[in-house]
């Protein structure tokens, strides 16, 4: 509050024609250091602040965390522009979001894309067909202008949903979904947004990076074209990918209090910025579960859960450990462990999924151009 008076002051003054003399004139940052907001601040708006010293072709988009479990932020389709809010989305590739000719539930109550108001909108013959997790979609390809923070994309193929059975999209507070992943898994064949990103040469690095913050903080965000040396003071891990699919990666082992308890002969895991847990294969959800003295259900009480160890990956000869602060998912004075059961073989070994739980504890770099993920700890 102290911050947004302060704020609201200066804009004011500027805004009455107020002239101070120059040399007297503290600069925004000297009055916010005074006050001790000037962190807090830097932490809200880094990007606008060292705008000017970023070279062109990079842009922040900025999401919303909500409740911890799903993170989003707004783009646009269409001349003029038509609003929609998706996840962004490292576990898949396809960009779709609902549209006016949708029946289901589920699009009665989010915003619904209309290729009649859009002068640059190209139609297809082509269908879409996609089946998440949780929940799927179908519907038909267009190509039109998205753009994404202060990106815009020329002749972005995307799909507009006409049916999203089931319940699942009806309580989510998106839209829709923008896939960040690679074209080998895209359905129909449809191009990524980033890859239209790097083909138009809108970013300044074929690399985006991700910051998700935590208890419902406000500052996450999707640079696009850069790596924020805000955030890797740690340095940086480079991981190359096991397969340009997913961004998928080899890990060595899976530790607790030094002793491997899962992947013991190594395994695969994807960096998924759009499954909320950490998802493992049954069998080491189990042996996860008995280590930590939780329930089969992962219930544990909050007591127990406090003196928790730290769970560590092993990835690359490097150990990326996951405090309990992290993995206990505390809710109305219950505490349960942030994982969940999912069984997907693979060619290379059994497959974990690296969610929100996982990252935001770090900083990711998904690197197109190296075919690497970066990961560096937050302070």
């Amino acid at each position: 509050m102290k911050l947004l008076l302060l704020l609201t002051l200066v804009a004011m003054a500027q805004g009455l024609g107020y002239r101070v003399p120059l040399k007297k004139a503290k600069s925004l940052r000297q009055m916010l250091r005074e006050r001790g907001l000037l962190e807090s601040y830097l932490k809200q708006h880094h990007f606008n602040l060292a705008a000017k010293y970023f070279p062109s072709r990079i842009s922040a988009e900025p999401l919303q965390n909500y409740l911890d479990n799903e993170y989003f932020g707004t783009i646009s389709i269409g001349t003029p522009a038509q609003e929609f809010t998706v996840v962004f989305d490292t576990g898949s590739s396809n960009l779709w979001v609902p549209s006016i000719y949708c029946s289901s539930l589920a699009c009665s109550n989010h915003n619904r894309f209309n290729p009649a108001e859009s002068s640059t909108f190209i139609s297809t013959n082509e269908s879409l067909y996609i089946a998440y997790g949780t929940g799927s979609m179908s519907g038909v390809l267009g190509y039109d202008t998205v753009t994404v923070s202060t990106i815009e994309v020329l002749n972005q193929i995307f799909g507009l949903a006409e049916t999203e059975p089931g319940a699942f999209f009806y309580y989510t507070p998106f839209d829709g979904i923008l896939g960040l992943a690679f074209p080998s898994i895209a359905s129909s064949g449809a191009t990524p947004v980033f890859d239209n990103m790097m083909m138009q040469n809108l970013v300044a690095e074929n690399l985006f990076s991700v910051y998700l913050s935590k208890d419902e903080q406000s500052g996450s965000f999707v640079l696009f074209g850069a790596i924020d040396p805000f955030y890797t003071t740690n340095g940086i891990t480079w991981i190359p990918l096991s397969a340009e699919t997913y961004w998928q990666i080899t890990m060595n082992s899976v530790s607790i209090g030094g002793k491997a308890i899962a992947c013991a002969f190594g395994c695969q895991a994807i960096v998924d910025t759009g499954t909320s847990l950490l998802a493992v294969p049954e069998r080491a959800l189990s042996v996860i579960l008995s280590v930590l003295g939780a329930s089969p259900s992962g219930q544990i009480s909050c007591r127990a859960a406090s003196r928790l160890p730290s769970i560590v990956f092993h990835i690359n000869g490097k150990a990326f450990p996951v405090p309990p602060s992290a993995y206990v998912i505390k809710s109305n004075g219950y505490c349960t462990l942030g994982f969940q059961g999912m069984d997907v073989p693979t060619e290379s070994g059994e497959l974990w999924i690296l969610g929100d739980v996982f990252i935001r504890e770090y900083y990711v770099i998904f690197n197109r151009a190296t075919n690497m993920v970066g990961l560096s700890r937050l302070p």
